[in-house]
């Protein structure tokens, strides 16, 4: 942006301090909420089909670890309806599609590494003849020891990454010394994305060698790159569209690939349009989900809760190859504090290779699974000294400024980045009040004294979550906006929708930028052609990347629209003022004469500027300031700013039979100055719900071979409607951004996920409760808790309490 915009838009700034018109801030619908609910929106494979288009179908590893001996794809190729069968002695290019590394085969060459790896491609003339075929392949292996879980890997020192390790003060003297310690191990499983569009790709080859890609993913810059570098071509031969998906939740960030490469080799060799579709259970045997991790921590403390050192050995399942496992690691280590004040402190993070899918992204992308350890700590201590839980946590919290505590600045994460923003001490006051949170917890002791079978529990959990991309290169964002003569405004940037509501967010900037109603501003499809070398929507940056783009394309218009207003009404260029569809001067020109020209309508003054040969479009860039981050100290400011929130859950187990029901959540989170608060709440609210399945009824399970048992929905549990708290209360905290954000709006993608710890909490409180009075034994509770695992937990706290009780007789 030149300087002469820089002043315009200072100076408007400066003279609009109280708009009482806006755009941003308003609970408009998505965009495209009446063409989801009338089922007219688009996905992939919606689009109408081109003649000659084929259909494509993977060929999959039945075995977990193992060398091909020999494969007959004879069967295959004779099948009814089959064209031709790719395999990886066909691709032009390089066979592989993996983000970081290159580990990460599109097909399988010579070694399998995990059961539904895929081995070929099938194509065919109809998308049931192309799986058909795919399943008759007679493939010969040599079996080789499998690893199947984070801990196998662990004892084995098998891992796709070398460790990580991050220390802050003297964790060693602090455990030592310390009055008080609690140890243990923990395990939180996995989780599949399950959004509601699998993957999709549909390759159609263009002139010149070129490929126009129809792809769902988070990542279509991405996905250009690799397709290019499996067809042996550059990128600008290759483009990747994207209108919206069908959900996405990190599952289509890296692993979309293996489809778009797939079907994009299929169609340069046939030169044919190539669709690949996967059904449910071909997608959850191919994919990644969430890395379930196990941990080994060491936490010492004061007799007041106060933590004085921590030590924790965190151990990722990656699977097979690095994935985006080598950042979620690094995530995961920057939020294993949450939103405490850690002052000596011992992180290491293993990255385990195992014999399964390659776990990739998923909402929070390690996020979670760092802070889950420390929460579980917490919940010990508290129980160790008979205190309320919430009482430890908010000793704990980070300090509001550097003097506050004894003296020492409790503001400093452990790798090194400054607590500017903490707001959490409010936050969760003002939860605590409106939740009636001791009150409740008073209840609930009573309830359980009473009922033998049915126990309740009570939670509040806070959430700190830092938003940015951990690598700060990919920070930065592009966007175009033009407009028309007839005032009407088209937006192209390179964030994707999946649901969330991004186009929304970037559509009222642009319209708040240019004083126009949101219904004169449409969005486009996410394009490679249109915006360059994009990052991943993800991270949570959506709409502040993608936002600050747009927002900076539309300042540069408007300050060339301002010039011509201004030469209209014979005022500074400062003066115009652009709000509700209409452009008018802030104070009259003293040669208005007799009296003052009427406000121009915006389209009125696009068409002025056409006419005058003004520029009507402009680009847009952004990248966020103040990051940096050593991978080699594990130190630096990767986060731009944090978001906040906080969760009471109330829940009720029956300890017959394991089965619990969430009767209450209430919830505070903060979105800095929302952009669209309706859009804001449904993000919390469906990142809650998410969140709470993936700690108790997500489970993944493989068998003794390593094939996933749990690879459908009569498997795998994602929450119901009926697992919804019946009463669930969700509001955003009245805060504005620190930082420079897009409107001083915060994030509310991913934090969101972590406000569910208050469920699992819940739950191992009302288990604690089966131990008698002062419920003081800690149940070993794992995530997720299914039924069983809250029944396993019971036994252990019956069991511990029998011991203690006939202890205590014998003494």
């Amino acid at each position: 942006m030149n300087r002469q915009n820089e002043d315009f838009i200072a100076g408007a700034s400066q003279a609009s301090e109280a708009p009482v018109w806006a755009e941003v801030g308003k609970s408009h619908p998505h965009e495209s909420a009446v063409l989801h609910v009338t089922g007219e929106a688009t996905y992939i494979d919606d689009i109408p089909e081109l003649a000659q288009t084929l259909h494509a179908a993977l060929g999959m590893s039945q075995q977990a670890h193992a060398r091909i001996v020999a494969m007959d794809l004879t069967a295959v190729r004779a099948a009814a309806g089959v064209i031709a069968v790719f395999g990886a002695q066909d691709i032009p290019g390089v066979n592989d599609c993996g983000p970081i590394l290159h580990d990460d085969p599109i097909f399988a060459d010579q070694l399998v590494q995990y059961i539904g790896q895929p081995l070929f491609v099938v194509v065919a003339d109809s998308h049931d003849a192309a799986r058909r075929a795919a399943r008759l392949a007679q493939v010969d292996y040599a079996p080789l020891p499998p690893i199947l879980t984070p801990q196998a890997a662990h004892a084995a020192q098998s891992y796709v990454l070398p460790p990580l390790q991050l220390v802050r003060g003297s964790p060693a003297d602090a455990l030592a010394s310390a009055p008080h310690t609690v140890s243990g191990t923990l395990h939180v499983g996995g989780q599949e994305q399950f959004y509601l569009e699998g993957q999709i790709s549909y390759a159609i080859p263009t002139e010149d060698h070129g490929m126009h890609v129809h792809c769902s993913t988070q990542h279509p810059s991405e996905m250009q790159h690799l397709i290019a570098n499996a067809l042996g071509l550059s990128s600008h031969h290759v483009l990747v569209e994207c209108r919206r998906m069908g959900g996405g939740f990190g599952g289509k960030e890296s692993q979309s690939a293996i489809w778009a490469c797939a079907a994009s080799i299929a169609a340069k060799h046939l030169r044919r349009p190539v669709k690949l579709r996967a059904d449910r259970d071909d997608d959850m045997m191919v994919t990644g989900k969430r890395h379930g991790f196990y941990y080994e921590y060491r936490v010492g403390f004061d007799q007041d809760g106060r933590i004085l050192g921590a030590q924790v050995d965190m151990v990722s399942n990656a699977g097979y190859s690095a994935d985006l496992s080598g950042p979620v690691a690094t995530r995961a280590v920057c939020h294993f504090d949450n939103a405490y004040y850690l002052s000596d402190v011992d992180i290491r993070a293993f990255s385990g290779k195992t014999n399964t899918q390659s776990n990739t992204a998923f909402r929070g992308f390690g996020g979670p699974q760092g802070a889950i350890a420390i929460e579980y700590a917490i919940d010990e201590i508290a129980r160790k000294l008979g205190r309320d839980p919430l009482d430890v946590r908010r000793l704990n919290f980070y300090g509001g400024n550097d003097s506050e505590g004894q003296g020492d600045q409790r503001n400093v994460t452990p790798y090194g980045q400054k607590v500017e923003d903490n707001v959490i001490a409010p936050l969760v006051e003002q939860l605590e009040a409106s939740s009636d949170y001791r009150a409740r917890r008073a209840a609930a002791v009573r309830f359980n004294a009473t009922s033998p079978i049915l126990k309740k529990g009570l939670a509040l959990t806070p959430v700190k979550f830092g938003i940015s991309f951990n690598l700060p290169h990919l920070n930065q964002a592009g966007a175009l906006v033009h407009v028309y003569a007839d005032g009407s405004v088209l937006v192209n940037h390179g964030g994707t929708e999946m649901g969330q509501g991004v186009n929304t967010k970037v559509a009222q900037v642009v319209a708040e930028t240019l004083g126009i109603s949101l219904r004169q501003v449409r969005c486009t499809a996410t394009d490679t052609s249109k915006v360059a070398n994009t990052s991943a929507t993800a991270a949570s940056t959506g709409s502040d990347l993608n936002g600050k783009a747009a927002q900076d394309a539309a300042l540069q218009i408007r300050a060339r629209l301002a010039q011509v207003a201004a030469s209209h009404f014979g005022v500074a260029a400062a003066d115009i003022l652009f709000a509700d569809d209409r452009v008018s001067p802030r104070v009259q020109s003293p040669r208005a004469q007799p009296a003052a020209l009427p406000a121009l309508s915006f389209a009125t003054l696009a068409m002025q500027a056409y006419l005058a040969r003004v520029q009507l479009w402009s680009d847009g860039y952004y990248a966020t300031p103040g990051l940096h981050w050593d991978s080699a100290t594990m130190t630096g400011r990767p986060f731009y700013y944090f978001s906040y929130g906080a969760a009471v859950s109330e829940v009720v187990i029956d300890t017959l039979t394991g089965e619990w029901k969430c009767l209450r959540a209430d919830v505070l989170y903060d979105a800095g100055r929302s952009l669209n608060p309706a859009i804001d709440i449904g993000q919390v609210e469906g990142g809650f719900i998410q969140g709470m399945g993936w700690l108790t009824t997500e489970e993944l399970c493989w068998n003794q071979d390593g094939k996933l048992t749990t690879h459908a929905p009569s498997t795998y549990k994602i929450p119901s409607v009926s697992d919804c708290p019946a009463d669930f209360r969700v509001a955003l905290f009245d805060n504005s951004n620190v930082e420079d954000s897009i409107h001083r709006s915060k994030a509310a993608g991913e934090p969101p996920l972590l406000l569910p710890f208050s469920v699992f909490f819940a739950i191992r409180d009302a288990i604690a409760a089966v131990g008698g009075a002062g419920a003081r034994i800690d149940p070993p509770l794992r995530a997720p808790a299914t039924p069983e695992a809250i029944l396993d937990a019971i036994d252990a706290v019956r069991a511990a309490a029998s011991t203690a009780s006939t202890t205590s007789i014998s003494h």
